[in-house]
């Protein structure tokens, strides 16, 4: 395994190799057309990244060059130093002298600067009035370099996607290869195909570890972020990053770039006090924003927590009446977590007045939606007074899904495992009815239960969901799901399996059945419908809400 720094090291030459052609490219341009704007701001921008990224990662004489050529070019831009033969030629030098040393770092040799070529770059920087510059002659190093190829090679993402595409065809495939060789008891062929097993397994890693990228690319642009909202909010906030070293998949990081910013926004304009609250309230004037990633199995969690005032339950809950979301009688019996829930109700706010962050429901919805997009869960926490915390879980991949395979009226279902909290067998005689709904105690939580078979497959005039007596058998197999903070457990018929599966998209017009997230063909042939968990629980609510009006 290659150290963290040594891919770093690597990328920054593949970069730093990519720029020094442009420079070359763009200063022989700049030769023939001397006024040409466009391309001395671009040798410009190149020379001033070349000098950042060097700094970054500890090469400084790379930087210290780069630096130099920087100045000299701002002096050309600005009219104050003439694009003469003798400036031409220290330039072209200069630029010479940066593809040396960034060559030399990857062959561990110290390339020693020609003094006389870097007295040169100082005359040209620092004698600006002198229309006369006395430039020493430099003997020129350059013209017997052999040219060298990086070893990196930048790919578009959508050829990554592409890639992973294929791959998940094949897995489905293998699957297949080995159910057959199993039921065939060719020993060659099982052979072969444990071979092919091992082979895409390997496969489907190296994809997903080429579309990884470092959190930190997306955290590093917060602190300034942050700055902005607290000086226009004339709010002191001081943000720790932590875990910026965890990767994750490119695109979901993508998707997550809106969400996260949101979060942000939000808990500097809604979460922290000013200073003077602060002081009031015996805690220090700057508040404190925390924006951490960790690995968990498959997953990544991103967290964003705040010490500011926490969430105003009493209020949550008063909105939420408001709203026919709950009754009055039900919002006074739910717990913390449940009133957190309705945070994620689309329009949701308890904002006085609509302003262009408006209350702190807003938008929340869109967020958590963006993370059921792609299968990931959001989570809250919040103690008033205390602050606020939330949880984004992520898979590390889109495409690969780890799953749980149970059957129900011998139709094959899939649970994505960021969605199943755990798997329990109880007797019918633990679950009790309670108004028009089952309920299990869990460990002192009392979770709602819901036959499968009956939630997909009955007409809502005959639903029954709070009747035991439609259950078969004595012993009942229940998949405990969470979404939106709270808890559903769902009866199954039979319980198989933990695996990989890759998720195809519906056809139509099966696409715009809600319930499906997708289909997987198990290693049998036989097709295996995925559940949307965020959409069995919503259309599960939406039920029990009209069996309630009725």
């Amino acid at each position: 395994m290659k150290s963290r720094e040594q891919e770093y090291k690597e990328i920054f030459i593949a970069e730093a190799l990519e720029y020094f052609d442009a420079l070359n490219r763009h200063i022989s341009t700049l030769e023939k057309q001397p006024d040409d704007e466009q391309t001395l701001a671009e040798i410009f921008r190149l020379l001033h990244n070349m000098k950042a990224n060097s700094k970054a990662i500890g090469y400084l004489q790379i930087s210290d060059v780069s630096h130099k050529l920087e100045t000299a070019f701002s002096l050309i831009r600005n009219k104050e130093l003439a694009f003469s033969d003798e400036v031409v030629t220290v330039l072209f030098d200069g630029i010479d002298l940066l593809g040396e040393l960034i060559t030399n770092i990857d062959s561990n040799q110290e390339a020693e600067p020609d003094p006389v070529l870097l007295r040169n770059l100082d005359i040209i920087v620092e004698n600006l009035s002198d229309s006369a510059i006395e430039l020493a002659k430099v003997q020129k190093y350059n013209t017997s370099k052999n040219l060298s190829l990086s070893d990196l090679v930048y790919i578009q993402i959508k050829k990554l996607d592409h890639l992973m595409n294929l791959v998940g065809e094949l897995m489905i495939d293998r699957d297949r290869i080995l159910s057959i060789s199993k039921d065939m008891g060719n020993e060659e062929l099982k052979t072969v195909s444990s071979h092919l097993y091992r082979i895409t397994e390997d496969l489907q890693y190296s994809v997903m570890d080429a579309r990884l990228v470092n959190i930190g690319s997306l955290f590093n642009k917060f602190p300034r972020i942050v700055r902005d909202i607290a000086a226009a909010e004339k709010k002191e906030v001081d943000l720790a990053l932590i875990g910026q070293n965890i990767q994750i998949d490119r695109n979901i990081l993508q998707i997550m770039t809106d969400s996260l910013l949101h979060l942000v926004r939000n808990a500097v304009t809604h979460g922290l006090e000013t200073p003077a609250e602060r002081e009031k309230k015996g805690k220090p004037r700057i508040g404190q924003l925390t924006l951490s990633a960790k690995s968990d199995r498959e997953n990544v969690l991103i967290e964003l927590a705040d010490d500011g005032k926490g969430m105003d339950f009493k209020l949550i809950k008063r909105t939420a009446v408001e709203r026919h979301l709950v009754t009055a009688d039900a919002a006074e019996a739910l717990t913390e977590t449940e009133v957190l829930s309705f945070l994620f109700e689309p329009g949701f706010s308890t904002a006085k007045e609509v302003t262009e962050f408006s209350g702190r429901g807003v938008g929340l919805d869109v967020v958590k939606n963006a993370i059921d997009s792609i299968g990931g869960r959001l989570m809250v926490k919040s103690e008033k007074g205390k602050g606020t915390t939330f949880t984004m879980q992520l898979p590390t991949s889109i495409a690969v899904k780890g799953a749980l395979l149970f059957e129900v009226d011998e139709i094959f279902y899939a649970i994505p495992l960021i969605h199943t909290e755990q798997v329990i067998a109880l007797d019918k005689d633990e679950l009790h009815e309670v108004g028009d709904v089952m309920i299990a105690d869990l460990k002192g939580e009392a979770i709602t239960v819901v036959y499968l078979h009956e939630l997909l497959n009955t007409d809502e005039a005959e639903m029954r969901l709070g009747d035991k007596n439609r259950l078969k058998g004595q012993v009942q197999n229940i998949v405990v799901v969470s979404y939106n903070n709270r808890k559903l457990g769902l009866i199954v018929d039979k319980l198989y399996r933990q695996q990989d599966i890759v998720v195809k998209p519906m056809s139509k017009p099966l696409d715009r059945i809600d319930l499906y997230g997708g289909v997987t063909l198990l290693g049998t042939g036989k097709v295996c419908l995925v559940l949307d968990v965020p959409a069995t629980t919503r259309y599960f609510m939406n039920k029990r809400q009209a069996q309630e009006h009725a």
